[in-house]
């Protein structure tokens, strides 16, 4: 466990290397032959390349050659609901190119967005109608029906929860033979005692600390772990995902209010030695600081890192646009500063989102003795 670790901070390092190897040979949209293209075209794949790395998809490609004609990958389970379930692989739709059959329904996948929409069995997406009677102008949507696939975010996601179980259960068990910590534990305990004794303890209390630190310990680990994993060529992009942070925002926003002792309501709705008519004004302005708390934790997460991935793939993609080998060499060396920077900034977002939690949890686990 503690040798795979290692291969995914050395394959993060040596990124701009390896997905430059896999941009240059990547699979056209249209499976095109292999051709000269012009600066458009370029810049036409450079923007596909970008996407590809910071969208999700319904199946996990890992490489593919363009002269070849192949792509390495697997797919993965497609669920549906529109009137009934549906399930099946993302195979079938072969990369968008076919129209799928499902219970007498129809559905196409839209390579561009990656969303499924639903269709008639030529291909024809579908579409709902309806009419603006301020302007009486048709407004058309197309049909989509509702998405309960396992994608490769949801895929990735679901591979990180169980690495993080078997990492821990065996940090856990290389105790049983003594104190001194052995294998993956040697990393992990520094980390371990760092965020008890600079995090938890210091902003939620000596006292209160140890029901936070289960919860503390997991999303550090699982934020840090997925944003090493995002580094990595796959296109990985699961904390560049606004629903992901959405969820783990709203995670830190219930077990904070949950576990919040009558002090933190107290200081919200009637706070005390404040004049009644300044707590009357006050109380609109705490209300509005619990939506804005788990906000912030979303968007920053969120903004960071899909902005790191989309500095990185330009960058990337720029090594591919130009023709002198001097500019080339002068991006790639630039792509592995950056990635560099971006080690540094995965290990900081977790650290910044743990910290930001703990605080959080510390106003809630707060007693004031001034209440009294």
């Amino acid at each position: 466990m503690y040798r795979l670790l290692r291969f995914i901070l050395v394959v993060a390092l040596l990124s701009p290397v390896l997905t430059s190897s896999v941009f240059a040979n990547a699979e056209p949209h249209h499976g095109a032959p292999n051709k000269e293209l012009t600066p458009e075209e370029k810049r036409e794949k450079n923007t596909e390349f970008v996407k590809h790395h910071t969208h999700d998809s319904h199946s996990f490609g890992i490489v593919s050659s363009e002269e070849g004609g192949w792509h390495l990958g697997f797919p993965l389970p497609v669920i549906l609901w529109d009137g009934g379930l549906h399930v099946f692989m993302s195979s079938a739709f072969e990369h968008g190119e076919k129209v799928v059959e499902s219970n007498g329904n129809y559905y196409k996948l839209d390579t561009h967005d990656g969303k499924i929409y639903k269709t008639d069995e030529h291909g024809t997406v579908m579409t709902k109608s309806t009419v603006d009677e301020k302007t009486d102008e048709e407004t058309i949507s197309k049909l989509k029906p509702i998405d309960f696939s396992i994608t490769k975010n949801v895929f990735t996601t679901m591979l990180m929860c169980l690495f993080l179980f078997f990492l821990f259960r065996s940090v856990a068990k290389s105790y049983k033979s003594g104190l001194a910590p052995t294998g993956a534990a040697k990393f992990i305990e520094p980390i371990v005692i760092f965020i008890r004794d600079e995090i938890a303890i210091p902003n939620i209390g000596e006292k209160a600390h140890k029901k936070y630190m289960v919860y503390l310990l997991t999303v550090f680990f699982f934020i840090w772990f997925l944003n090493l994993m995002g580094m990595t060529p796959l296109g990985i992009n699961v904390t560049g995902n606004i629903a992901v942070t959405f969820v783990l925002a709203m995670f830190t926003f219930f077990i904070t209010q949950f576990t919040a002792k009558k002090d933190y309501w107290m200081h919200i709705f009637w706070m005390p030695g404040v004049p009644v008519p300044m707590k009357i004004m006050l109380i609109p302005i705490e209300l509005i600081g619990l939506v804005v708390k788990p906000f912030a934790l979303m968007i920053r997460l969120y903004a960071n890192m899909l902005a790191g991935h989309i500095v990185l793939g330009a960058l990337i993609a720029a090594v591919y646009f130009f023709d002198a080998y001097f500019a080339k060499a002068a991006f790639l060396g630039l792509t592995f500063f950056m990635n560099i920077i971006e080690l540094l900034v995965a290990a900081l977002q977790a650290y910044i989102f743990t910290m930001l939690t703990a605080l959080y949890f510390g106003s809630a686990a707060a007693v004031h003795e001034e209440a009294h």
